[in-house]
């Protein structure tokens, strides 16, 4: 038995069973990422010999019990470096767990090591990252999508069994339809943040990224809650969102909207979510259009809000408090601009220098302001689209993964990636991506849902009956295999 092929279910009934060991399932993942991901990089590093104590002590009672996951390094984890992908935080040992991550603790997870990123997540292709890119296991020359393509390329490789990763403008979603895994976006709110290293405080969420919708119904059920220490988290109860599972979608009435089949979005791409579509109508799912007549702004409005966001939260890494000081400075002025300057990436730099401007004086009615007030109408687009839907139906993505260094010198066609997964942040409404199907070259495609606000069980009841009723769940990337790209393997 090839222990990590398994899902997260399929593992904690192994475990369950006694048919295996915690560690042996930890040891094996171990053992793979040592051997398959120096060509992949989804990890900036791997807890090694400590992955293996942990497993040792793992009670499989617990509802994680003895599951090796990878968290996304830009939340905290007490006693392990959490750098968010950035030479400003190279250093930097949290001495506390973010809230999920305790959380996942108590379940008895196994943390397997911290996964790659853009820098402060800001990215859409792990390019950014302050240390080295990470490549797609589909094809190593294309990247696995951002800011969480560590996470989801290490959920795709099998080099975990799920991990978390967070979604500011889709991060979660876009490299998940990468890298042909699910990928979760909760409603904001509904997962604490505390711990998470902030890059846009009202849009960044925490969620799953895993190997098929149950698992990821599992660990967001683990990490849900409300928390004292996020004012933002919500109080309200967790569902048992497993149990949601029924692959029933009779009767449910989902939106498909106009404004994201566009000219322009690749023909594989949109025959592929046709055809989605017209298996959810198949499984008794009622189909109709709609509209969501701000959509064009989304874009615009996304990067005021979020470099704005950005500018105020990165104001923190001055060389004094904590992270990189520069060597050498002639006095305190000098010594905050070459930190910021040796600390800091050129995106990172883009975006802070782009928020600054938005939020200074004589521009910041003209820019900042204007673009909440467009955010309030993006989100009663959505507001009057759920009056008369349950769900929306979109791509993930305009295209499939592109390659290295494709759109590294146009900063704005990397933006344009997230066209279809922005929106939803904005209103602050809960989305999933999932495979719907591959292209002429083998590359995964992914099939977005957006859901209610809090509408997480509907969302993956819809996810879970699409993926029963087709055959992309059973696909994985073959990386055993020397040179050119990964060949795929029918599970």
């Amino acid at each position: 038995m090839d222990l990590t092929s398994l899902t997260v279910h399929e593992t904690r009934d192994a475990l369950r069973r006694r048919d295996i060991s915690p560690l042996e399932v930890a040891r094996a993942y171990l053992d793979r990422i040592a051997r398959l991901d120096p060509r992949v990089r989804a990890y900036l590093w791997s807890v090694g010999t400590d992955g293996s104590a942990a497993a040792a002590q793992a009670d499989v009672s617990l509802p994680l019990g003895g599951i090796p996951l990878a968290i996304k390094d830009v939340i905290c984890t007490q006693g392990v470096r959490t750098t968010c992908g950035s030479r400003m935080l190279e250093h930097f040992v949290p001495p506390y767990d973010a809230t999920v991550v305790a959380k996942l603790r108590s379940a008895g997870a196994v943390l397997l090591g911290k996964t790659n990123m853009d820098e402060f997540a800001m990215g859409s292709s792990t390019e950014n990252s302050g240390f080295f890119p990470t490549r797609n296991p589909w094809d190593l020359d294309r990247v696995p999508g951002g800011s969480s393509g560590g996470s989801a390329a290490a959920v795709a490789a099998d080099l975990c069994a799920a991990a978390l990763g967070t979604d500011t403008g889709g991060s979660i979603r876009q490299p998940a339809g990468f890298c042909g895994v699910v990928g979760l976006k909760p409603t904001y709110g509904r997962v604490s943040r505390y711990g998470l290293v902030a890059f846009a405080s009202s849009l960044d969420q925490i969620g799953p990224i895993t190997k098929d919708v149950r698992d990821a119904a599992i660990v967001l059920g683990a990490i849900a809650s409300h928390d004292p220490l996020d004012s933002t988290a919500a109080d309200l109860p967790v569902e048992d969102y497993e149990s949601a599972l029924t692959a029933d979608v009779r009767g449910l009435r989902i939106g498909i909207p106009d404004e994201y089949f566009v000219p322009g979005m690749d023909p594989e791409v949109e025959a592929a979510v046709q055809q989605a579509i017209a298996v959810l109508q198949q499984l008794g799912a009622v189909c109709e259009r709609v509209t969501l007549p701000h959509t064009a702004h989304a874009i615009a409005t996304y990067y005021l809000v979020a470099t704005a966001e950005a500018s105020s939260n990165l104001g923190r890494y001055d060389g004094v408090k904590y992270g990189h000081r520069t060597k050498e400075s002639a006095h305190l002025i000098d010594m905050y601009m070459k930190t910021r300057r040796e600390g800091f990436g050129t995106e990172v730099k883009r975006r802070i220098m782009l928020g600054t401007y938005a939020l200074s004086a004589g521009y910041y009615d003209a820019y900042y302001l204007k673009a909440l007030k467009v955010r309030t109408l993006i989100r009663r687009d959505f507001t009057d689209a759920f009056e008369r839907c349950d769900l929306l139906v979109t791509p993930t993505s305009p295209t499939a993964a592109f390659r290295i260094g494709e759109k590294s010198d146009d900063p704005l066609q990397m933006y344009l990636s997230d066209i279809f997964t922005i929106s939803a942040n904005l209103a602050g409404v809960p989305g999933i991506s999932l495979p719907c199907g591959y292209t002429a070259a083998g590359l995964p495609i992914g099939l977005q849902l957006i859901g209610k606000p809090f509408g997480e069980s509907t969302l993956l009841k819809a996810a879970h009956a699409y993926e029963q009723a087709t055959p992309w769940r059973t696909r994985r990337p073959r990386l055993e295999g020397e040179g050119g790209p990964c060949a795929c393997q029918d599970g």
